[in-house]
């Protein structure tokens, strides 16, 4: 999905600053996503990049000054010397390994989400960094979207008064599945959009409602090897629940989010460079402005919070330069990908599923 924008900032700037990044994988979310915010980011440069395919090494050179090349992750740490920071931006299934060899060597780890394919793995690696005292954290960008900044200002602001249902959606129309590990991987190999953009729906409603309590689920896959219709209902320890909605078979997508409250509602139809059903009456005004706070007939433009997802490589130099906490607790990760595992164990037996919060 197209970001919004990504993010808030100045062009990229050259590469600088002491704490060197070696980043692994230059496909979309290491040559779109992190690539680009860490060239962006004072204080920090990409000094590795590991891709074992020809057009991407080529591409990781062009973009990263002075960059040295790897073809494999076993040849990187032996260089141990030469970098700070490993940026795991390779396939989901890869990353707990991934993230063991670099604590194993004292190195400082960002690790794309989601964290691990399971819950239990994920837990396994955060306490390996505990023991070893190892700054870990996980690259939930999607908490710095204009949106969702938004919603959590109205709802510490109580503008909405006691939530009832919290709602959010991930949709496209895409019948014809590309055809990339993601599409092609079953979601116990880290495949479809369980694992990928309900970790983002799951992260964005547990900060906003606090933990999860019950989990009910309904997931199918359709046209990928992993779940491409994905719904998630959560009940939080607070009463409230969220109702959560990722897939590629939405002919007409619902309004990527809207939170009912006694007070009123907060309704983001969609984000620029995404369809809705809904752009003509809902759109924003202005670039001011995001979403609207609604009581029946009446409605009001919500001012709108920057969208900075360079805050989150910011916090990340202050973790490896100053100790200071990470960006993402990376408990937070592990988290999400308990309630994710049990909205697969409540699609299989189809029975809410109780957790402990």
């Amino acid at each position: 999905m197209t970001p919004d924008p990504t993010p808030d900032t100045a062009t990229p700037s050259e590469p600088h600053g002491d704490v060197r990044a070696a980043l692994l994988g230059y496909g979309m979310a290491g040559r779109e996503f992190h690539g680009p915010l860490l060239r962006a980011t004072a204080g920090i440069r990409v000094s590795h990049v590991v891709t074992s395919d020809a057009d991407r090494s080529g591409a990781a050179q062009a973009e990263n000054s002075g960059v040295t090349m790897v073809a494999q992750p076993d040849e990187l740490w032996d260089k141990a010397d030469e970098f700070d920071l490993v940026v795991l931006a390779s396939p989901s299934a890869a990353h707990v390994p991934q993230a063991r060899s670099a604590i194993a060597i004292g190195k400082a780890v960002v690790v794309d989400k989601p964290l691990a394919v399971t819950g239990a793995d994920a837990r396994e690696v955060v306490a390996l960094a505990d023991q070893h005292a190892v700054p870990l954290t996980v690259f939930q960008n999607r908490r710095w979207d204009p949106e969702n900044l938004t919603a959590r200002r109205l709802l510490a602001d109580a503008e909405l008064g006691r939530v009832l249902r919290y709602e959010a959606r991930y949709e496209r129309w895409r019948p014809e599945p590309k055809h990339r590990w993601r599409e092609d991987l079953p979601t116990e190999q880290g495949g479809g959009l369980l694992l990928d953009l309900q970790s983002h729906l799951v992260d964005a409603a547990m900060l906003a409602m606090g933990p999860v309590v019950a989990v009910y689920a309904e997931l199918a896959a359709v046209t990928t090897a992993g779940h491409d219709v994905t719904f998630l209902a959560l009940e939080h320890e607070s009463g409230a629940h969220s109702h959560l909605s990722s897939t590629s078979l939405a002919g007409a997508v619902g309004p990527r989010l809207r939170i009912l409250g006694q007070s009123g509602a907060y309704l983001v139809a969609a984000v620029p460079g995404e369809p809705s059903a809904f752009d003509t009456q809902w759109a924003d005004p202005d670039e001011a402005h995001r979403g609207w706070l609604v009581r029946g007939d009446e409605r009001t433009a919500v001012r709108r919070e920057p969208g900075d997802w360079s805050a989150f490589y910011a916090g990340v130099v202050a973790m490896v330069r100053d100790g200071a906490p990470p960006p993402v607790d990376p408990w937070g990760a592990v988290a999400v990908l308990e309630v994710l595992d049990a909205a697969q164990r409540s699609a299989a037996d189809r029975t809410t599923v109780h957790l402990t919060p």
